[in-house]
């Protein structure tokens, strides 16, 4: 059918008004919506994943990384405590929900049912730590396969776990570094293998991605108070400013500790 000549001799200023403001907006949409994800892929999620942690301490290999030599998504994260390393060991020892917990956020993890209660003190019953034993993410009769092995560990060094499977799909290792007699660097890596399907892979990195951020730093921090804690109720620690913290700072994230 011919298109009357009325209608084709349209001239771009005679477009509705509108119309010409529904397209603009559109298109104003569209570009910050990729805008944003650029700096959230490029420069926000990079610092999430590494928060705290030097550009050396995210490069270099780590106790663990041949477990899962060639992950699909890492995380390193890091925090100073002012404490010597066989300090801190004790509460990593007792990493569990069947133990003390992960000192984390546990209105959060009791959110979802998980049954974490973190512990305040260094519990004696809960020292043993053995390769193969089971560590337990969440509570049995609700997540029965929610579980972690310890893989490895060096005393006052480096603790790993990983899941059962082999190959493992997530390994998970905490490094303590001494910096001098006072201080030590924790250093938390976490690698995880995903599935092929692409919109799976990108899906679980945008939605674990943050959960891993907020809850790995809670966790640094968790450590940090309670080591801490327990050393200025044992007495003063040498090269400790007033407010406990230590004087090392963050090059990789540009903070210093909070």
């Amino acid at each position: 059918m011919p298109v009357p000549s009325e209608l084709t001799d349209v001239e771009p200023s005679d477009t509705p008004p509108s119309l010409r403001i529904r397209v603009l907006r559109r298109f104003l949409l569209v570009s910050a919506a990729a805008i944003l994800g650029a700096v959230y892929w490029t420069v926000i999620r990079p610092r999430m994943l590494n928060w705290g942690a030097t550009t050396e301490e995210v490069t270099r290999s780590l106790p663990g990384d041949e477990r899962l030599p060639e992950p699909d998504g890492e995380s390193t994260m890091a925090i100073s405590i002012s404490a010597p390393p066989d300090a801190i060991w004790p509460w990593l020892r007792q990493l569990g929900q069947e133990q003390g917990g992960f000192y984390s956020y546990e209105w959060a993890e009791n959110l979802v049912g998980l049954g974490i209660h973190n512990a305040d003190e260094i519990v004696p019953a809960y020292q043993d730590l053995s390769v193969g034993e089971t560590v337990r993410l969440a509570r049995a009769d609700r997540f029965p396969d929610t579980t972690l092995e310890v893989a490895a560990f060096t005393p006052a060094q480096s603790l790993v776990l990983q899941s059962p499977d082999q190959p493992p799909w997530w390994v998970w290792a905490f490094v303590l570094e001494p910096v001098d007699e006072t201080t030590t660097r924790l250093l938390v890596r976490s690698r995880i293998r995903l599935p092929r399907n692409l919109v799976v892979r990108l899906t679980s990195k945008v939605v674990l991605d943050p959960i891993t951020f907020v809850m790995t730093r809670g966790m640094l921090r968790g450590i940090k108070s309670r080591v801490e804690g327990t050393a200025r109720a044992d007495g003063p620690v040498e090269g400790q400013t007033d407010d406990g913290e230590g004087a090392h700072s963050e090059p990789g994230s540009g903070t210093s500790e909070a």
